[in-house]
């Protein structure tokens, strides 16, 4: 099993993780860690990745997720107990996709397969947060949302966040049409910075820029933004991909980015 690790984020005193496909018992095709999507594989195989992934991370966590829903909505978790699932170790009954905390033994996490997981940590006040963030996410500015709900919930100051960007879709192939294109160029005034033209209506879009732009125009420094430039279409040996397997084999699995305070 191999799983990613911002170095600086660990050393501002959070625990994190990005997983890979590696290790797992899932047949996806085979020995995959999948550790979300309950509709396309056997809970007992997803509860088994869960477990053996969470392992990596010494001590006793309570891992509190949602149910993303492309868009930001925000999950706060109080405390441990709060994290736990409504039901059978499953918990995907909240919906959002970015959830803060500053709660010892929680661990915050958020699932993709090609979307970019975003983790932040505090080191003044020890609140953190796990941000997915699509093209909608990106469009809908989650990452600023996490940022600015930190500042609200724990009066975490975005010049003192760390920030970690995992593996997801790159521009070098992550191709879209101009339903994308018109939505950001539409919203944002520099919104076709984030696009590569390919051929007429469609671009490559880089969402690991817009994000890390996004952070940075609320005042994140550059220096503390942290980004893993591997491209999960690129990399399906290590990484699921949506893009690059759905179509291929009908279902596909997710990966999960995970972050909580030592």
């Amino acid at each position: 099993m191999r799983a990613l690790i911002c170095a600086p984020l660990e050393q501002d005193g959070f625990v994190n993780g990005f997983s890979t496909r590696l290790g797992g018992v899932s047949e996806m095709p085979s020995n995959s860690l999948n550790l979300a999507g309950f509709n396309e594989d056997a809970a007992k195989n997803i509860l088994e990745n869960r477990r053996r992934f969470l392992k990596l991370f010494p001590g006793n966590w309570a891992f509190a997720g949602c149910w993303q829903v492309h868009g930001a909505g925000v999950r706060v978790v109080q405390s441990a107990a709060d994290a736990k699932p409504a039901e059978n170790q499953r918990g995907e009954t909240i919906f959002c996709d970015v959830i803060v905390s500053n709660a010892e033994g929680v661990l915050a996490g958020v699932k993709t397969a090609d979307c970019v997981p975003i983790l932040m940590g505090d080191v003044r006040t020890g609140a953190f947060a796990a941000v997915h963030a699509g093209w909608r996410g990106t469009l809908a500015t989650a990452a600023v949302v996490g940022v600015e709900r930190l500042a609200k919930e724990y009066d975490a100051k975005p010049e003192n966040l760390r920030v970690a960007i995992g593996a997801s879709a790159g521009p070098c192939c992550y191709e879209v049409g101009s339903e994308v294109i018109d939505a950001f160029t539409n919203k944002f005034v520099d919104g076709d910075k984030s696009f590569i033209a390919t051929r007429p209506g469609h671009a490559r879009v880089d969402l690991l820029k817009a994000n890390r732009d996004q952070l940075i125009s609320v005042g994140v420094k550059p220096e503390r933004i942290h980004t893993a430039p591997i491209c999960t279409m690129c990399r399906t040996d290590l990484f699921f991909s949506y893009r690059k397997e759905k179509s291929l084999h009908g279902k596909v699995g997710r990966l999960m980015a995970i972050v909580g305070r030592k």
